[in-house]
């Protein structure tokens, strides 16, 4: 157990399954107080039995939804120290380019989910961060924000661009936070094997499902707020090298994404 985790309180959205059921039960260990919250609530009543911590029915894009379910964690569990925002959807797999699309609505929920609904949660927390001077928030971003794109291989159109910009809100996001003891960061999981991801089949470059909520785990200690609005991939980064050169990453301006020429 963690003493510097031990009786703080987390939120985790998407906590049902897969990456955030992960986190749930990475930051029990950590001797945290864990609230658990998705759209099906089987599921994360499920997951909250197994860790000891508190189920939460909630839909992130919708501004009460989200209220109800901060309200709820602070009055049955505490003040929250730590949200985890990996709520999230992907688009279709098989979507056809969008001049054949014919509801927008469907592109459009990708962004409602993945940047609006982390928006809301931030939001939501932020006010009592900030009035104590601390508080941490990570975002679950991924590769599909960055990465390159190969030639005839678009894909859906709204993921990636939903994780794009929930990297630059999150990154923009931290510098305001900077003077009020609050960090934030966005993390890549790697390529997890999920009910979303599991379409790429058994040859898939898959990332080992611990790897992130032991990053989570790090990132809540504070250890690493000096890195606050940095990218950080649980895969391919050290987060102790990380922590390590700190000053380093920040004045080169690295673990950022950005257009170099």
């Amino acid at each position: 157990m963690t003493d510097e985790l031990h009786g703080r309180v987390a939120l985790v959205t998407g906590g049902g399954r897969g990456i955030g059921a992960n986190i749930a039960r990475e930051l029990t260990a950590a001797g945290m107080r864990v609230a658990v919250a998705a759209r099906t609530r089987a599921q994360v009543e499920q997951v909250a039995q197994e860790v000891g911590g508190l189920a939460l029915e909630v839909d992130v894009s919708d501004g009460a939804s989200v209220a109800r379910m901060i309200g709820d964690t602070e009055r049955e569990i505490g003040a929250i120290d730590l949200l985890v925002n990996n709520a999230g959807v992907a688009g279709r797999s098989d979507a056809p380019p969008i001049w054949e699309q014919e509801d927008p609505a469907d592109w459009w929920r990708v962004f409602e989910v993945n940047v609006l609904g982390t928006y809301l949660c931030c939001r939501g927390v932020l006010g009592g961060m900030v009035s104590r001077g601390a508080g941490r928030i990570v975002n679950i971003g991924s590769g599909g924000g960055y990465l390159p794109v190969r030639p005839g291989r678009g894909g859906d159109s709204a993921y990636g661009p939903s994780k794009a910009a929930l990297y630059r809100f999150g990154e923009l996001l931290a510098a305001q936070l900077e003077q009020h003891g609050v960090a934030l960061f966005t993390i890549s999981p790697g390529l997890v094997r999920t009910a979303l991801t599991q379409r790429l089949g058994d040859d898939a470059p898959w990332t080992p499902p611990a790897l992130a909520p032991q990053l989570v785990r790090v990132l809540a200690s504070g250890r690493a707020d000096r890195l606050s609005g940095r990218y950080i991939h649980a895969e391919h980064d050290d987060i102790e090298a990380l922590i390590a050169r700190a000053e380093e990453v920040v004045a080169a301006d690295l673990n950022a994404i950005r257009l170099r020429r």
